[in-house]
């Protein structure tokens, strides 16, 4: 279990789901502070680029791995193993607070004519659009995403003035009726104008990279960050030429990411990550993202998972189109939450709440239903 090369950096998944860790005292450690556990890791090391070892290893042999580890290896692995139990921190939007210890739903709400999947459905009129996340709210959203400017591939940038008058009165309206509000959008000066109005969250599908003045936006705001990964982010989110890993590659560029925006001034505890489902990925890179999301917990932030409607729900269910991909928007949805992803963003935000409340209460009765 030792002979791993010297250089190698190692990575933790965490695999083995349990219902509950009564009656399995130090074999089994808690996913991200929440619902979940499991019983073992995938032990991954990686070296040029290449896996080069991949192991399983359960909870309890992880103490005495790591005395047997050089000081570097071992304490990488300690810091992992730590970042991917530990509670995350309370996200606060305004007056309301966001516990992240059960996945929370977001709804997606796109003042757009082009948006890939709802451009134009809710129309152009501020009251109306913003009765749409109105409903959402009622519906059981915990946050309503507002986004003014499509990122399906091939849509057109949009002039950033059009952008703010898109999105700014839906915002105001949203705000001040108390409901948790991102802004979804790329450029600072919209970010600014967003906030401004009420949001209380940037989600940003270029992690702060397309715009030379967002993470000053961000850092002087104090907002929560939600940090996309996507392929080229300071020119288009879907770029990019591919990968030999995306599991892993994904997971380095987001560690790259958050120690550039933490050095630009924004709090650690205010960043979240999005791996970037369908932006410069291929199918079979998707479906490793969903397999191995358990990963990205080792970056010790919360996870939001945006795969609603995605093109690879049509790529697996004979070209189903955007309006007949319910069931698999829920799948993943329910993959993302038993894999411990605090926000789902999505477009069917009461079918979605339904899975997850369903999806709870069988948490809820492994944790307290056990016999004995």
């Amino acid at each position: 279990m030792t002979n791993f090369p010297p250089a190698a950096r190692l990575y933790l998944r965490p695999v083995a789901p349990v219902d509950s860790p009564i009656g399995y005292d130090g074999q089994v450690a808690r996913l991200a502070g929440g619902l979940g556990w499991f019983a073992a890791y995938e032990l991954i090391a990686v070296e040029g680029g290449r896996r080069v070892a991949q192991r399983l290893l359960p909870v309890e042999q992880l103490p005495g791995l790591l005395t047997q580890l050089p000081d570097a290896q071992a304490e990488r692995l300690r810091t992992l193993a730590a970042a991917i139990s530990a509670p995350r921190p309370v996200i606060r939007a305004g007056e309301r607070a966001l516990r992240l210890d059960q996945p929370l739903v977001a709804g997606i709400l796109n003042v757009t004519p082009d948006s890939f999947s709802d451009g134009g459905k809710h129309g152009a009129d501020p009251a109306a659009v913003a009765q749409s996340g109105f409903d959402m709210g009622v519906a059981g959203a915990s946050l309503v995403d507002v986004g003014g400017e499509s990122t399906r591939p091939g849509a057109e940038a949009v002039w950033e003035g059009d952008e703010i008058q898109r999105v700014v009165p839906v915002i105001e309206r949203l705000a001040k009726s108390g409901v948790p509000v991102s802004i979804d959008t790329r450029k600072a000066s919209v970010m600014e104008a967003a906030l401004a109005a009420g949001a209380h969250i940037v989600n940003d599908v270029a992690a702060l990279a397309y715009d030379p003045r967002a993470i000053e936006v961000v850092a002087r705001a104090g907002c929560p960050v939600i940090l996309m990964h996507s392929p080229d982010p300071a020119q288009s989110p879907h770029g990019g030429s591919g990968y030999r890993d995306p599991l892993i590659e994904i997971f380095d560029w987001l560690e790259a990411r958050i120690a550039a925006v933490v050095a630009g001034g924004v709090q650690r505890s205010n960043i979240l990550l999005d791996p970037g489902i369908g932006f410069g990925k291929s199918l079979a890179d998707n479906l490793a993202l969903m397999n191995g999301l358990t990963l990205f917990h080792g970056l010790g932030l919360p996870i939001m998972l945006g795969a609603s409607r995605k093109r690879m729900i049509g790529a697996l269910d004979h070209e189903a189109p955007v309006e007949r991909r319910l069931g698999g928007s829920v799948t993943l949805a329910i993959k993302g939450a038993e894999a411990g992803c605090q926000l789902l963003r999505v477009h069917d935000v009461a079918e979605t709440v339904q899975a997850v409340r369903v999806w709870r209460g069988m948490k809820d009765h492994g944790l307290v239903g056990q016999p004995g």
